[in-house]
């Protein structure tokens, strides 16, 4: 770092032009003179060291400050002190820092797990995370959207405008909050702002990730679907971790639906009920550790010609299409076979699925038909169909094989899997059920050897 370049203070202090930045003070080295201060209450002139930090701390909204360190030669990897409550604590601080020929800006502390998202917009797409700071875009498990795409779901969930401009040339580092904070006391706050010149940047949408994991992945799976451009129906998600927001398009049905969502999809475990239940009962019953499922979804019903699910074809295959006519609650838990489809819904269905391939890449959807149209009730990324004819591990026959009746229900299946996976049996399947439905999901990731006796199902499909 050169003399010549600015220092990060005067960087801030630009920013605070053009955007809702943390309320800060800054102070030069030797005498510790303040040097640029942004407040949402101008600060008074001749103020003591320990006043102007006590009026800063009046007006954080955690009421706690950081307090970062630079130097001319080096700006970064300088002592950092964070979540102090104390105006003598930071005066005395900064003193010694400033003894020690450091610059120093005390800033509001920002609570970045206060529900919101912290994240970077570069080059077309936004990146971001909660319970972080912007550089969460260097760890894993990142979500990661096209800008307009990306910017559109999170004004859904969090329910306030994001208008940062035009950021076609610009790297932004930013933060979200549900409390308003900052100079302009806004939601959305700007830690870097710097010019992009690697142009524009393609990826596909990344998911599952934390913050889909943090909202449950049913929820966010359906609030992407919306934002693509896709009929979800009208939906209210109460989160453990966010206030209650909607979305979607209304049916007119007048009826309801409630739909659990845990972090990761958990196929048929957890409940779905044709009707409104109680939502913190519902929770209280089936998640006592409040780690099982991020949030509740209260959807509007589809009065559906015909519904299913469909799941991945393999190669360039068109998707599996599977359904029955009416409601598809009980074939999506293998208590009713699919039938013959219409080829209108068939390929209607396709259609919905081929157009959110290039967009996500595989996806596995429960579809309603009313007639009209496919409306998106649930979404999820999907696994890449294995071209193996039985699902075997490492190729090895099992020691002997237990047997399954599709009668018995999901649960049981649950519970067989695991007692075969440690006794190093296979499972061999009696009677028929959707390869689409949550039997046959739970079958064709099983660790497993898997056979299928008397059915209509191959087991080239498993």
């Amino acid at each position: 770092m050169t003399a010549s370049q600015p220092l990060k203070d005067d960087v801030l202090a630009e920013l605070a032009k053009n955007y809702n930045v943390a309320q800060f003070i800054s102070f030069g080295p030797g005498d510790a003179a303040v040097r640029h201060h942004e407040l949402r209450t101008p600060l008074q002139t001749g103020k003591s060291l320990e006043d102007a930090l006590s009026f800063l701390l009046h007006l954080s909204a955690s009421g706690t400050i950081n307090i970062r360190s630079f130097s001319v030669r080096q700006q970064s990897g300088n002592p950092f002190h964070y979540g102090i409550a104390s105006a003598s604590c930071a005066a005395s601080i900064i003193r010694e820092l400033a003894g020690a020929g450091f610059f120093t800006i005390a800033n509001e502390t920002i609570d970045v797990n206060d529900g919101g998202v912290s994240g970077v917009a570069a080059g077309g797409i936004v990146e971001f995370a909660p319970g972080d700071t912007p550089r969460a875009v260097e760890k894993p498990g990142i979500a990661r959207l096209p800008i307009e795409i990306g910017f559109d779901v999170l004004q859904t969930i969090y329910r306030f405008p994001i208008a940062f401009g035009d950021l076609m040339d610009t790297r932004l580092e930013f933060s979200l909050h549900p409390m308003r904070c900052g100079t302009r006391r806004e939601h959305a706050i700007v830690w870097e702002s710097s010019e992009f010149v690697a142009g524009q940047l393609q990826s596909p949408i990344s998911w599952p990730n934390r913050f889909s994991r943090f909202l449950g992945d049913k929820a966010f799976g359906l609030i992407v679907a919306d934002a693509l451009g896709h009929p979800v129906p009208y939906a209210t998600v109460v989160a453990r971790n966010v206030a209650p927001f909607s979305f979607g398009a209304r049916t007119e049905s007048g009826e309801w639906w409630t739909r659990t969502a845990p972090p990761e999809p958990v196929p048929g475990k957890y409940t779905t009920t044709h009707g409104w239940v109680d939502p913190f009962d519902l929770l209280q019953r089936e998640d006592e550790s409040g780690r099982r499922l991020a949030s509740v979804l209260a959807q509007e019903g589809v009065d559906s010609q015909f519904s299913g699910a469909t799941r991945p074809g393999e190669g360039e295959a068109p998707d599996v299409v599977e359904g029955v006519a009416g409601r598809g609650d009980e074939f999506m838990l293998g208590h009713d076979v699919p039938t013959t489809l219409p080829q209108r819904v068939v390929e209607d269905v396709r259609n919905v699925t081929a157009d959110l391939r290039k967009q996500l890449g595989p996806v596995r959807i429960e579809w309603a038909h009313d007639g009209t149209k496919v409306w998106v009730l649930q979404m999820h990324r999907a696994d890449v169909p294995s071209e193996h004819r039985l699902n075997m591990t490492a190729g090895v026959e099992p020691d002997s094989w237990v047997t399954y009746e599709t009668a018995s229900g999901l649960e049981a299946l649950r519970d067989l899997l695991d007692v075969a996976f440690d006794a190093k049996q296979g499972i061999e399947v009696i009677g028929e059920f959707g390869l689409t439905s949550h039997v046959g999901e739970l079958l064709a990731k099983a660790a497993v050897p898997v056979r299928v006796r008397d059915s209509g199902v191959g087991v080239d499909h498993l």
